[in-house]
């Protein structure tokens, strides 16, 4: 039977022709995505991707699917991608599956950016489901999160902010960093919080992505929507 993910992977496909350059998301939406490009890879289609994880690249490697990096190839037409949480605006929450600063990077490197999702990413405010994954530099990991806190603060927000593990160990993202969790619950302007977050010192990335997605296709038990900001379809 055919999964929601597998629906928001293969509608995707209808986005990509032949020749382009692709950014290749992180996560099991992702995933599917992935899975249902390299048969038509193998079929034909010329396309190059560039992985946004390790974990990913993995994947298109075993599957066949052509591989670049941004180094040799720095502009991209489309990333494809999954999401956490989506808002009306398609602001997201991205980074439970900790690849988020290369997820951005690849996303501001394109030309555009769909999102790939089931129902239950939707949300009409972002951090009810989800904290917001921080990425961040291990020196001064104390002051960093204090100084999280603070900026949260001003902006009405607060909540848990704990060092996400991996078994009994800090996880350790592809760039060597730590990931902070920030639990805000209602995140009334992302856009805000974005920027409070971009000048904090030792703060690599955030996982707000606000500004990037162009469209969402939403898969549901019934079939595949394809939603644009502010709701609209």
């Amino acid at each position: 039977m055919t999964t929601m993910k597998q629906r928001a992977g293969e509608a995707a496909l209808d986005y990509v022709s032949d020749g382009m350059k692709l950014g290749i998301g992180t996560g099991s939406t992702a995933e599917a995505f992935v899975r249902a490009l390299a048969p038509k890879v193998a079929d034909g289609l010329s396309i190059i991707g560039v992985p946004t994880s390790e974990r990913t690249r993995e994947l298109c490697e075993e599957l066949g699917v052509p591989l670049t990096t941004l180094e040799e190839t720095p502009h991209l037409d489309l990333t494809i991608d999954g999401a956490d949480e989506i808002d009306p605006d398609l602001a997201l929450i991205k980074g439970a599956g900790g690849a988020l600063l290369r997820e951005k990077i690849v996303a501001a490197a394109s030309d555009r950016m769909i999102v790939i999702a089931d129902t239950s990413k939707i949300v009409e405010t972002l951090g009810t489901s989800f904290p917001v994954p921080i990425e961040v530099d291990r020196f001064g990991l104390a002051s960093t999160r204090n100084a999280i806190e603070k900026a949260a603060s001003q902006l009405g927000l607060s909540g848990d902010i704990v060092v996400r593990t991996n078994g009994d160990a800090p996880y350790i993202t592809d760039g060597g960093h730590l990931i902070l969790d920030a639990s805000f619950r209602r995140i009334v302007d992302p856009e805000r919080l974005a920027v409070a977050l971009n000048v904090i010192p030792g703060v690599v990335e955030h996982g707000l992505f606000v500004g990037l997605a162009d469209i969402a296709i939403v898969a549901s038990g019934t079939g595949v929507e394809i939603v644009t900001a502010s709701g609209g379809k």
